[in-house]
């Protein structure tokens, strides 16, 4: 893959995804509950919807991300229930690499299991704050697989975010944006991603909980 393109590419994405964050207008609140609340709003990207989550965490910012950061033999398959496999197929710089995630089958198996492809990148900001943002690519060592339909991920990614005055509590900003293909109803859809994020949260808590206590 063309090293200056992806780096182009992926800045674009994280620029893209750092609006999600900063815009507060016209999200519509699907669920909430525990902390943690979930909203949409139609995507500008495709027929479908962006979709944001927001929680704090208990942990650090540095045992948050490790949970959740994409790396080859992370922490993110051994608890994450949405992903089954998390590889590395190229990795350009070490912010910045092709990933292929695979999942598992969902909404008592209407959701096939399925792989995304995608160019990832992680960024660090001043305030601390540590982001993770990925878009679909495609990429020669990931032809479509058996057994997997082939979804794509709309610029999405999640913020690592610390509170100040709470060194050991971790804010966490989530964005999803994703086709999952392969001719599912809508309503399918519309009722599996805010249910899969709002699992996200505790999920993720009991994760740092495992591995960082």
């Amino acid at each position: 893959m063309d090293v200056s393109w992806a780096t182009q590419e992926s800045e674009a994405v994280a620029e893209k995804v750092l609006r999600y964050r900063r815009d507060e207008s016209g999200w519509k609140k699907c669920r909430e509950g525990n902390g943690v609340s979930v909203s949409w709003r139609p995507s500008q990207e495709f027929p479908g919807n962006l979709y944001r989550g927001e929680g704090i965490l208990c942990g650090t910012l540095e045992e948050v991300w490790d949970c959740i950061k994409p790396v080859a033999g992370g922490l993110r398959e051994k608890w994450d229930v949405n992903v089954t496999s998390f590889e590395v197929v190229q990795s350009i710089t070490d912010m910045l690499c092709v990933s292929r995630t695979s999942t598992p089958s969902a909404a008592m198996k209407l959701i096939s299991p399925r792989d995304f492809v995608d160019l990832v990148l992680v960024k660090k900001y001043e305030d601390g704050t540590v982001s993770s943002n990925a878009t679909h690519v495609e990429h020669p060592s990931c032809p479509p697989k058996p057994g997997f339909v082939r979804g794509f991920n709309h610029p999405c990614g999640c913020f690592c975010e610390p509170l100040p005055g709470e060194p050991n509590k971790t804010k966490l900003v989530t964005f999803f944006q994703t086709d999952l293909s392969g001719y599912l109803p809508q309503s399918v859809v519309d009722s599996f991603f805010p249910r899969s994020m709002a699992e996200f949260y505790p999920n993720l808590q009991k994760a740092v909980r495992k591995f960082h206590h």
